[in-house]
């Protein structure tokens, strides 16, 4: 056996209640003028001023960017940097959901290397450091804390766009439980099935030939001994807490569970990556305008059907993470878990229109980093086969 593994992760990295209080401390490590990127609700919330006030009392000069918009749009995050060259911010903060943390990266690297947003598309195409950046989320679901991506929406290409380098990993991140507590069910249910759905990707990933250099030619190298320690620990929180906290978001213990399962999950799918699921949301995405949470969560149970024959090992080990007897009662219950806190079951109830299947099975081909790192083949008729399927929530024609 190889006992090879991977893992990027942020500088420092703390978790747990009340340690958005340390930010002041952590920031006076990095610089003294701190652009802040958040969205219009955030800024207004009081842990968002009391945090600003804990800077201030450090004294760190801050600027706040709320601009921040869902599904960042490309021309945004290229205007928060153009504004924010006036102050000269010697590193960057990122506070709110994963818009809010990708928007920040996004930022951090046109300020460190100039251009557009466009010109690092793909992988490896940022050429250095960034400047000094800090993720402090606050939902449970991207992982953005621990992850060397940016995700954007280009209007152009009528799809989300990522930006991956190791460039992108924070410096440092601080996960609070306790700013996810107003985060209302819904959000709850569709950020922490976002988590579930990259951890569940990051363990069942293609396995590559680990020769020297992989983790230097590629940002996701597939499954890995390192990456399925955390996916695997991400999966047992996820399955415990999700489904308590969207029930009842005063739940602490949930709730910890649920951020600490993000987080981990982060940690495995930043050097792992995903695979079909979130191919095949890409386009679903593009048309429905649907939240990418509820989208990769309605496609998991059909992918990891179509992939079962290829990842049996792997849903034996998933099964007593999640209390399960078997490998065969893994796919059934995380299909479960989803429609109890409200995932859309199909593609149909997700508001794709039948006469757009071609199209979304052909878009999805060509997304070949993720297809490539599915561990069964897909080609054009089985992604057909496997997108029919999902729209009319019939598992059983992937057998």
């Amino acid at each position: 056996m190889n006992l090879f593994g991977t893992i990027r992760a942020p500088r420092e990295l703390v978790f747990g209640s009340g340690q958005r209080h340390s930010l002041g401390r952590i920031v006076g490590k990095l610089g003294r003028r701190a652009l802040v990127v958040s969205d219009a609700r955030l800024t207004a919330d009081p842990d968002f001023v009391a945090m600003m006030a804990d800077l201030e009392r450090q004294g760190i000069a801050v600027a706040v960017d709320g601009s921040v918009l869902p599904d960042v749009p490309v021309e945004l995050a290229q205007a928060s940097a153009d504004a924010a060259r006036a102050f000269g911010p010697d590193l960057v903060i990122g506070i709110g959901g994963g818009s809010c943390l990708d928007m920040a990266k996004c930022v951090a690297v046109l300020l460190a290397h100039g251009g557009r947003p466009q010109d690092y598309y793909a992988e490896h195409k940022v050429p250095g450091p960034v400047l000094p950046l800090i993720a402090i989320p606050t939902t449970a679901g991207t992982g953005s804390e621990g992850t060397p991506v940016a995700v954007l929406s280009d209007a152009e290409r009528s799809l989300k766009v990522g930006i991956s380098s190791p460039y992108l990993v924070p410096t440092a991140s601080i996960c609070d439980p306790d700013l996810t507590a107003t985060c209302p069910p819904g959000l709850t249910a569709i950020a922490g099935a976002d988590a579930l759905t990259h951890a569940i990707e990051a363990f069942t990933a293609i396995r590559r030939e680990p020769v020297p250099g992989i983790a230097q030619e590629r940002v996701f190298v597939g499954k890995n001994h390192l990456s399925d320690h955390f996916a695997l620990r991400a999966i047992a929180l996820l399955w415990q807490g999700l489904e308590a906290a969207c029930r009842d978001g005063a739940d602490r213990e949930a709730r910890e569970k649920v951020m600490m399962g993000a987080t981990l999950a982060g940690l495995a799918f930043g050097v792992a990556g995903t695979a079909a699921a979130h191919a095949i949301q890409y386009p679903v995405g593009a048309l429905t305008h649907t939240p990418h949470g509820a989208g990769v969560a309605c496609l998991m149970p059909y992918v990891m059907q179509w992939n079962a024959p290829a990842i049996r090992a792997e849903l034996g080990e998933i099964a007593p993470a999640m209390g399960l007897s078997g490998g065969d009662a893994v796919i059934p219950a995380i299909a479960a878990l989803f429609q109890r806190i409200g995932i859309p079951a199909t593609l149909k109830d997700l508001g794709l229109a039948e006469d757009r299947l071609d199209w979304v099975a052909e878009q999805s081909c060509g997304i070949a980093r993720l297809i490539q790192n599915n561990p069964r083949p897909l080609d054009r008729d089985d992604m057909n086969r496997l997108v029919a399927a999902a729209y009319a929530g019939d598992r059983a024609a992937l057998n």
